[in-house]
């Protein structure tokens, strides 16, 4: 894979106090950018910059790959595009409903582009959006000020193909894993592969569906022919063995998966096994003491009449 790190890059944002912004970038390949989030807790120092965004260069325009947790980051994100290319936006592709994803999307309204995302979307975004909009004005306060949800207008019911000129995107469409909405892009020309959130690097995965249905689209993503990807979460892409990071995330799914079933199993109640769950897990993930306990949270009771 060739990668090569764009030096920082210096934006200027525009809100009521105009104030400057720096966005990193990592290039991939050819057309191929970068910005990686970091691992910061959603509820605890949250700053709407945890996941990786990207945008995709053709000879016909760009495709933005999710835009940030507020209108601050999508408009850092807008103005990096904007000092590689000037070609029209013409896709913002958000791969599910999270809101460290989608709430930079607004940022991009003025560009008219087609707005993508799985064909559930639309319908989590409306059941999501009143708790969204309270608790991420809770969390950023005034950072969180013009940051909307902006629904899809071009949904992926299974795949779909988007087209750059000289590069086609392919979106698929996935049963619930991570979310009920997961959504990857590959990219031909680069054979990069843009997993959202289904892939988890360094950061320990967070289970918002069902841990069964995940584990089962591992199986289909382990086969496919992408040789680069760029997962939901990590840091540096340099050197990524994507397929093993995939299998290091699997064998957390399944020592959870098992060691619920068995607390349950020993009849121990849920707030035991948030204790102990997954627990030789601990040392591989960042995070893992604040999301583990969650993730027993949803797994517990999905697999208590199992």
């Amino acid at each position: 894979m060739v990668l090569r790190t764009v030096a920082t890059l210096f934006f200027l944002l525009n809100f009521s106090i105009a104030h400057a912004e720096k966005l990193s970038l990592e290039q991939l390949s050819e057309g191929v950018y970068v910005h990686h989030g970091v691992h910061e807790d959603i509820a605890e120092g949250y700053h709407a910059d945890i996941c990786n965004i990207s945008f995709i260069v053709g000879s016909k325009g760009i495709a933005v790959i999710d835009t940030g947790g507020n209108l601050k980051i999508g408009q850092a994100l807008r103005s990096a595009i904007r000092e590689v290319s000037s070609l029209p936006i013409l896709y913002v592709i958000n791969t599910h409903v999270h809101p460290d994803h989608i709430f930079g999307n607004a940022a991009f309204v003025q560009d008219k582009p087609s707005f993508v995302g799985h064909v559930k979307l639309p319908d989590a975004m409306e059941r999501r959006r009143e708790n969204y909009m309270r608790i991420n004005q809770q969390w950023l306060g005034n950072d969180f000020a013009g940051s909307e949800m902006v629904k899809p207008n071009v949904l992926v019911k299974d795949s779909l193909k988007l087209d750059l000129g000289d590069r086609t995107l392919i979106l698929t469409a996935y049963p619930t894993a991570h979310t009920n909405t997961d959504l990857t892009v590959f990219d031909s020309k680069s054979s990069t592969l843009w997993t959202g959130d289904l892939l988890f690097v360094e950061r320990i995965p967070s289970i918002d569906g069902d841990i069964k249905g995940w584990l089962n689209v591992i199986n289909e993503l382990k086969m496919s022919e992408a040789q680069n990807a760029v997962p939901g979460h990590s840091d540096s892409l340099k050197d990524l063995n994507w397929k093993a990071q995939l299998n290091n995330e699997e064998r957390y799914l399944w020592t959870l998966l098992n060691d619920v079933r068995a607390s349950i199993k020993k009849g121990e109640v849920m707030e035991k096994a948030m204790d102990t769950a997954a627990a030789s897990e601990r040392s591989y993930w960042k995070l893992f003491d604040i999301i583990n306990r969650r993730n027993v949270n949803t797994v517990y009771p999905a697999l208590e009449w199992e």
